[in-house]
């Protein structure tokens, strides 16, 4: 008795009541329900999957956009101009680089994740193996067929990395950290920052060309069709997510 009198008297102070079966219920008669365990992740190893191979195959396109010759990504034009400084492979820079990088993102207050620190590593790894096995490229007639080959592969590479959704990498997170914290626009961030990479790479000896020009006009719609084709259903909803809210935005608009 004094324990039911006890629990009236809190669902009461509380605003609630209990359904005669037992079932808490608010004052308006509406059910309570409370949160129960998260649902498991039947897409955890699809994920994984896509993690990994997004970043080996980045790490592929961004080897065979070097083996062209005929401009690289804004990063690798750093990571290639770093490299002529310091006599290192491209891959060991890109991924001195992508560990300073994420140094950032503590006065940043960004938080990585399984495929932030991945991607450290495995871009860098795969870009060098990739680039032992190439051949010479000389001619035009090889050139531009790594050219788009590369770029085509990196649009891929970039919808499996993102859709997995285990968190941006370090640069991406970079620029959305920026715009966090100074309150300024993502696309403002990622042009600031990107203009500041390659001017940089350039003067170090990283090479610019039609290839930086025709990959910065093409990876944002390659990207975006991939992260439809790669996309993977939310364990909670069952919808189709894609990258969370974090690096998305800063990949794909320019």
């Amino acid at each position: 008795m004094d324990g039911d009198s006890s629990q009236a008297t809190e669902c009461h102070a509380s605003g609630h009541r209990h359904h005669p079966g037992g079932t808490p219920v608010s004052t308006a008669g509406t059910p309570i329900t409370t949160p129960g365990p998260a649902a498991p992740d039947r897409h955890l190893g699809r994920r994984l999957v896509q993690l990994y191979s997004g970043l080996a195959l980045y790490g592929a396109s961004s080897a065979l956009l070097v083996a062209a010759g005929l401009g690289l990504e804004p990063w690798n034009v750093l990571h290639q101009g770093l490299a002529e400084l310091t006599g290192l492979s491209i891959g060991v820079v890109s991924i001195i680089v992508g560990a300073a990088v994420l140094l950032l993102w503590i006065p940043l207050r960004q938080r990585p994740g399984l495929g932030t620190v991945s991607n450290v590593f495995v871009v860098g790894l795969a870009m060098d193996g990739t680039l032992a096995l190439l051949p010479d490229a000389r001619s035009l007639a090889v050139r531009v067929p790594l050219l788009l080959a590369g770029i085509v592969l990196n649009g891929a590479a970039t919808g499996l990395y993102i859709a997995a959704r285990f968190g941006p990498g370090p640069r991406d997170g970079l620029m959305t950290g920026l715009h966090r914290r100074t309150g300024r626009s993502i696309r403002l961030m990622r042009t600031a920052v990107e203009v500041a990479v390659v001017v940089t790479g350039f003067l170090l000896g990283g090479t610019i060309g039609v290839g930086t020009v025709l990959y910065a006009v093409s990876i944002g719609p390659l990207a975006q069709a991939f992260l439809r084709v790669f996309a993977v259903p939310s364990a909670s909803t069952g919808s189709t997510v894609v990258a969370g809210a974090t690096p998305e935005r800063a990949i794909l608009r320019p």
